[in-house]
């Protein structure tokens, strides 16, 4: 999910209610998703009769960065998906990398904080092997993932989002590259988006340009683990 024109969640976490009912919340929905599904459980799928006619694009629907839009312009020939930090082999990836690696189709429900859902069918390459890929050290908790959209008035982007091991390694966790049998639209965050299931839309990163896996948030915007996170939401969206 975009940040810039989320206007919805924008006016949510300038309230002061909103963010204290989702802090109190974080630790209770953790230990609630860990003890009672517990967190290799699966997200509902469905079938293709239960698709929604249109999958709304929510947020930023084309990032204004000259190097995306650059990239936008030739059909993402030239996108790498960068992976760094603490893994035995960093290294980039090319959408045909990513095509290669082992994939996922699934047909899942989109859950939205403003309070709507739709149902589209997703196809990514596992996230998981692209971590077997680049070998994670026994030191990465987190895996961070950085977005194209711009954020700052300089036309840089601070907009990023983060998911533990957990949930890097669960079944359905897939860096999508198609909706509906179609290329990824650039309105819902072509080339790559992230598909965490189990979770709220704003874990769902689009436009993801950087994988970082590290141990801990200190260095990271305000340390809470993702843009909207640091503007009070709970870093665990679990559903």
């Amino acid at each position: 999910m975009g940040a810039a024109g989320l206007a919805g969640c924008d006016r949510l976490s300038q309230t002061d209610w909103f963010p204290r009912v989702l802090g109190s919340a974080e630790k209770l929905n953790q230990r609630v998703a860990t003890l009672v599904t517990g967190r290799k459980a699966m997200a509902q799928e469905f079938t293709p009769a239960d698709l929604s006619p249109s999958f709304r694009s929510n947020g930023t629907s084309n990032p204004d960065n000259p190097e995306y839009q650059t990239l936008a312009a030739t059909g993402f020939a030239d996108y790498r998906l960068e992976v760094a930090g603490l893994v035995a082999k960093p290294r980039s990836f090319s959408l045909a990398d990513l095509h290669a690696l082992p994939s996922r189709t699934q047909i899942t429900r989109h859950d939205c904080v403003e309070g709507w859902s739709a149902i589209g069918k997703w196809e990514g390459a596992k996230l998981s092997a692209l971590l077997d890929a680049v070998g994670p050290t026994a030191k990465a908790r987190y895996v961070v993932f950085r977005c194209a959209d711009p954020m700052n008035d300089d036309g840089t982007s601070p907009y990023y989002e983060s998911i533990d091991m957990d949930d890097a390694y669960h079944v359905q966790t897939i860096l999508a590259y198609k909706l509906d049998d179609k290329p990824l639209p650039v309105a819902n965050g072509a080339p790559i988006r992230l598909r965490v299931e189990r979770q709220l839309g704003y874990k769902h990163a689009k436009y993801v340009m950087r994988l970082e896996l590290v141990e801990s948030f200190a260095h990271i915007g305000d340390g809470n683990g993702g843009y909207w996170e640091d503007q009070g939401y709970q870093w665990y969206a679990g559903i």
